[in-house]
């Protein structure tokens, strides 16, 4: 595979005007401040699935429930995420994006702690849909910002950084969730709690959130009326790029997400553990998912730096694989005690955690700045869409034939296939982010040029 440099556009003759991307951009003040509040805004917005997933094996129990249940719990809140995403994104274009966040992935945790009223599947199943639905625009939205934060250069290890306090508060709560496990009617008290703190976080981005604008870290700021225009041909034009479609064939067809959904209710059901002991894998995931998280945005950042043709969608690939490696020790053999399935299980999250470094820049990288919140929208749309038939395949097969074969195929065989798909990437986005870096250097000219001018 060739790693030689993509050719620098060439520089604008231009003396006493420094070039637009160098300067700080005047509307994102402490980036890494907002990041983190950006990314504690993703850490509850999971806590809603987080609880469904950890306390699965003592809702199943209250409410009668069988295996099967869960997958379509997830299936549901997925594919509301499909559908929802692009909405709540549109209604960005036309109002301030910290405002839809803070109805979306906060205000709308009313409905989450709704959830523990659910008298039987049918209201919980309708109630987690509805839920779901306002998280769906958390995912675009954040991402459309973090790109406007953060320079291509940083993209990286931002979005490490973003992923991992995303998942931090699984750690702190998993075991939490677990304990609640041994009290009566527990996880009804997991989603009153996990609303009520997604309400909270609804006012802290109203209070402390500031938004860039979209294309401040490319020198392409645009005004409001040019970010409230998204016209069928620039929505063609989305669809054709290639890159973009690619990495959502990738994640319609990934089963990464599996474990994360069944993984507890795995160690209960295949392994013998009760729901409090599983449940503690979770900090052990979350541990090495940070790390994972950090130095994985770090490393895909350097990477990119010294091999900018092929740098990150090598290492994309070479994370898939591993993926389906570690995966197969934490699910196809029997290691007895938990302390040694913390330790594969965090090896799963370790591997996990290092794609949202690696794949959010790429698509930032081959989709102009007024469009990456749709791109994204797209993206996760059809990664809820993927991840929703996986739980659903998930659910039937391990009532059928048990989790340690659903997930033999799902989240081992899967996601080798998976891996061989990225081999088609390459060509694509070299091609897609020249166009990309080439359009953002005219706009950057003609901003000198008017200013001159003036």
């Amino acid at each position: 595979m060739p790693t030689d440099a993509v050719p620098p556009v060439p520089p604008i003759p231009v003396r006493s005007v420094p070039p637009p991307t160098k300067a700080p951009p005047p509307g994102a003040p402490r980036r890494w401040r907002q990041l983190a509040l950006l990314g504690g805004l993703l850490n509850v917005d999971n806590s809603e699935s987080s609880v469904q997933s950890v306390l699965f094996p003592a809702l199943r129990a209250s409410l009668g429930l069988p295996l099967a249940a869960l997958g379509q719990l997830v299936a549901a809140s997925k594919l509301a995420h499909a559908v929802a995403g692009p909405l709540w994104v549109a209604l960005a274009r036309r109002w301030p994006r910290k405002n839809v966040l803070a109805v979306c992935c906060g205000f709308w945790g009313v409905w989450t702690a709704a959830m523990g009223l659910a008298q039987n599947f049918v209201q919980l199943l309708v109630l987690g849909t509805i839920a779901s639905a306002g998280i769906a625009g958390g995912g675009p939205l954040v991402n459309g910002l973090v790109a406007d934060l953060f320079d291509d250069a940083d993209r990286g290890r931002a979005a490490g950084v973003l992923y991992g306090i995303a998942a931090l508060g699984l750690g702190i709560t998993g075991p939490l969730l677990g304990l609640l496990s041994d009290v009566e009617n527990g996880w009804r008290y997991g989603f009153f709690a996990s609303g009520t703190v997604q309400v909270v976080f609804g006012v802290l981005i109203l209070a402390f959130l500031r938004d860039p604008g979209v294309g401040a870290r490319d020198g392409a700021r645009s005004g409001p009326a040019a970010v409230a225009r998204l016209t069928r041909a620039q929505f063609r034009g989305l669809l054709r790029n290639r890159t973009l479609l690619l990495i959502c064939v990738q994640r319609l067809t990934t089963g990464q997400f599996i474990l994360i959904s069944f993984g507890v209710t795995f160690l209960v059901d295949e392994r013998g553990f009760t729901n409090a002991t599983a449940s503690l894998v979770t900090p052990a995931v979350t541990v090495t998912y940070l790390l994972g998280t950090f130095l994985g945005g770090f490393v895909a950042d350097r990477v990119h730096r010294r091999h900018p043709r092929t740098g990150r969608i090598a290492a994309m690939q070479t994370a898939i694989v591993a993926y389906a490696v570690v995966a197969y020790a934490a699910t196809q053999i029997d290691w007895g005690p938990m302390w040694v399935y913390m330790v594969v299980f965090g090896l799963v999250g370790g591997v996990q955690s290092v794609n949202p470094g690696i794949n959010r820049p790429v698509v930032m990288s081959v989709v102009l700045p007024e469009l990456r919140s749709a791109a994204f929208a797209l993206m996760l749309s059809v990664e809820a869409a993927g991840w929703a038939i996986s739980s659903l395949l998930v659910g039937y097969l391990g009532d059928a034939f048990g989790l340690q074969t659903a997930f033999l195929w799902l989240a081992v065989v899967l996601m080798l296939a998976n891996g061989a798909l990225v081999t088609l990437l390459y060509r694509p986005y070299v091609r897609d982010a020249a166009a990309v870096r080439s359009e953002l250097a005219r706009r950057a000219a003609a901003t000198i040029g008017g200013a001159k001018q003036a």
